[in-house]
């Protein structure tokens, strides 16, 4: 079960990845960013960094926020 979630992980990743790098625009990225940051999390949490899979669930809206405010800049 712990392998069929990490291959998810990963996928969750590299969907976010190559969206952000290929899509054009702004708000495609920011869906894609979200994209990639549950899979962060997720890989995260899988290697049992509870500390640190907190802190990146909190810290995930916030760098979302900022993201959004940069491309209305």
């Amino acid at each position: 079960m712990e392998a069929f979630v990490s291959i998810i992980a990963i996928a969750l990743m590299l969907i976010g990845t190559f969206g952000i790098i290929f899509l054009k625009k702004p708000l495609d990225k920011v869906i894609m960013f979200s994209i990639l940051d549950a899979g962060f999390v997720l890989t995260v949490v899988l290697f049992k960094y509870l500390d640190v899979a907190l802190f990146a669930a909190l810290a995930g809206p916030l760098s979302t926020l900022v993201f959004i405010l940069s491309i209305v800049k």
